[in-house]
């Protein structure tokens, strides 16, 4: 796992020196030999004794630092770094003296979720090693069921929510379960409306803290899914996703929104972001009813748009995270970007010919003005930057590749 941080703690391993090498070069042709059971002319100078001792003593030290296997599922300890790339730690936004460097992520989140009323209840390991699935959908339903199947071998997977915003027609339950058994429950929430915000609703099915929650059209792979996962029990406050985007300031405080660029096109480094949509992403279950209690301007601006309810829970997260903007004080990203290997779009798959919101010649549009009336809304602009990308493979390293993403 390769974590891409501007502020991880630097070490400069022993390995890294060509000194080291080269001695150990000499003490492995002086101590061939020895290790052929003939006279050993290594040992016989103490200079060279202690330089073997001294060997010995060094490759034992860096054994005993390599981590240790890894369960299925589990992630590697995150370091005490955030994704704003100013090198601090965590702070606490209500100045009390709490350090999450010296806690488990899921404490952390349990710590927070006590002072913000968030649920905790469930200590066993389905709450906390499996995630449900929250899928909405609308006129797809070959697309939904192919899916479905897909989803059914995801490992950690204990359910799949389907919210059903087809109200002029009933879900394929019949289908589905005709064609049974299958190894994880789908239950279908039917809708009386057709509305974007639909799909963040806490349901009763959702007994796990991680939701992943997945567009109708978007086939993540397996590995890929593992990976954030593992990454999200790293970053369990924030949300973890594949689809980064960010917002733009603009003259007299107007705000655009904008694509993430894996290189900066005006200064020729890493992009920033400021936003992981919840198409694609994991994030916990309490935030579902953080964002039923914001304001009912919040609301009334998704249901008039049909748009922008990820922008809207990025401004939930964030406030929660950091409360209201202030000068100077520590902002900690709403999102965590994991780069994804295979990511499929099976849009152009569907029987129905329906195409995505995100396809109207006002979408972008209207997204822009969400950012600016959700400002306004909330008196200031929370979200915060990061560079912060989680790969898989590669060096580490930051967002500069010339790709989009």
């Amino acid at each position: 796992m390769q974590i891409n941080s501007s502020n991880l703690r630097k070490r400069s391993p022993v390995w890294r020196n060509l000194d080291f090498w080269e001695l150990l070069l000499k003490m492995r042709l002086q101590l061939r030999p020895c290790l052929a059971l003939r006279p050993c002319p290594a040992l016989r100078r103490p200079v060279h004794l202690w330089a073997f001792l001294l060997i010995v003593l060094v490759g034992a030290v860096l054994t005993s630092l390599m981590p240790g296997r890894q369960r299925d599922g589990e992630g590697e300890d995150g370091g005490d770094y955030d994704g704003d790339g100013n090198g601090n730690d965590y702070d606490d936004d209500d100045g009390d003296d709490d350090d999450y460097d010296n806690l488990e992520p899921k404490d952390a989140l349990r710590r927070v979720a006590l002072r913000r009323g968030l649920p905790v209840e469930g200590e066993g390991e389905a709450e906390h090693e499996q995630f449900t699935v929250v899928m909405q959908t609308y006129n797809r339903t070959d697309v939904l069921l192919k899916l479905l199947n897909h989803y059914q071998a995801a490992p950690r997977l204990r359910r799949v929510v389907v919210v059903w915003n087809n109200v002029a027609e009933p879900p394929p339950r019949s289908l589905w379960d005709s064609l049974g058994p299958h190894p994880v429950p789908v239950v279908f929430r039917e809708q009386t409306a057709n509305l974007m915000r639909n799909r963040l609703q806490l349901f009763p099915e959702i007994d796990t803290d991680a939701v992943l929650m997945l567009d109708d059209d978007t086939l993540v792979s397996f590995p890929d899914l593992s990976f954030a996962f593992s990454i999200w029990k790293q970053f369990p406050e924030q949300i973890v996703g594949f689809v980064p985007r960010k917002h733009v300031s603009g003259p007299g405080g107007v705000y655009s929104y904008g694509n993430f660029e894996m290189q900066d096109p005006e200064l020729g480094g890493g992009d920033r972001y400021s936003m992981v949509l919840i198409g694609a992403a994991f994030f916990h279950r309490g935030y579902l009813q953080l964002f039923q209690q914001q304001p009912d301007a919040v609301h009334a601006l998704v249901d008039r748009t049909q748009n922008c309810d990820d922008i809207a829970m990025n401004f939930v997260v964030a406030l929660e995270l950091n409360g209201q903007p202030a000068g100077g004080r520590l902002c900690r990203p709403s999102g965590v970007f994991v780069r994804p290997v295979d990511f499929r779009n099976l849009e152009k798959e569907a029987s129905s010919g329906y195409l995505g919101m995100w396809h109207r010649a006002e979408h972008l549009l209207q997204r822009s003005h969400c950012l600016n009336q959700l400002a306004q809304i909330y008196g200031a602009m929370p979200l915060c930057f990061s560079n912060l990308m989680v790969s898989q493979f590669g060096f580490p390293s930051y967002a500069n590749h010339k790709q989009r993403c």
